[in-house]
């Protein structure tokens, strides 16, 4: 486990377009059917280049090759957010992912998950994706335990939202408990978790 370098960031974005092509709430912004792997791509894509530089952190996974084969994008605390420069200078791409008439669905959802953010200062996990290839090997565990060895030694607690029930149970296998589901998103429930440090009270 490592920190990606801006040279990793169409790797990182590949692997997270692949992890989250059947993903509810990115099927709620980018649409189903043929092509949504490349539309998914897309958004994590212009998300990347836009946040990069305001308080994110990727961390990758590699295979023996050096190849990107897992990727964990965290915000930190406090962290500023994106310009509006930088979302703005993103739109060809993100109406690549969305389609014009899309935009307003894709930023409403991301509103919707953004009421949730709990208001204390927090480490916030926006995406982990493993590619399929890697799937099974417990690349994903070995990511979240990577950032939240810091997260616990900075005594901080930490936040992200789940669309599968899959995904639930490794989050909760690391500590986040359930807080409810998040309402305002279509066609899907995403549910909100929060995770108090490991070394809380010690």
């Amino acid at each position: 486990m490592g920190a990606a370098t801006g040279a990793d960031m169409p790797d990182v974005a590949n692997v997270l377009g692949e992890a989250f092509e059947d993903d509810p709430v990115i099927l709620s912004m980018v649409g189903e059917g043929p092509g949504r792997r490349e539309r998914a791509t897309h958004f994590f894509t212009a998300l990347l280049r836009a946040e990069l530089g305001c308080g994110v952190v990727v961390d990758v996974a590699r295979d023996l090759g050096g190849a990107v084969i897992g990727a964990a994008v965290w915000e930190q605390p406090q962290a500023p957010s994106a310009t509006l420069p930088a979302l703005l200078g993103q739109t060809r791409t993100f109406v690549r992912a969305f389609g014009v008439t899309g935009i307003p669905r894709a930023l409403t959802t991301r509103a919707a998950l953004a009421r949730c953010r709990p208001t204390s200062p927090h480490w916030y996990l926006g995406q982990i994706g493993v590619a399929a290839s890697a799937r099974g090997v417990g690349v994903g565990s070995a990511l979240l335990a990577h950032r939240l060895r810091h997260v616990d030694d900075a005594r901080s607690g930490s936040y992200l939202q789940s669309s599968t029930e899959r995904n639930r149970a490794l989050y909760l296998r690391h500590g986040f408990e359930e807080h409810g589901v998040i309402a305002g998103v279509r066609s899907a429930e995403p549910v909100a978790m929060w995770r108090e440090p490991a070394a809380a009270g010690v």
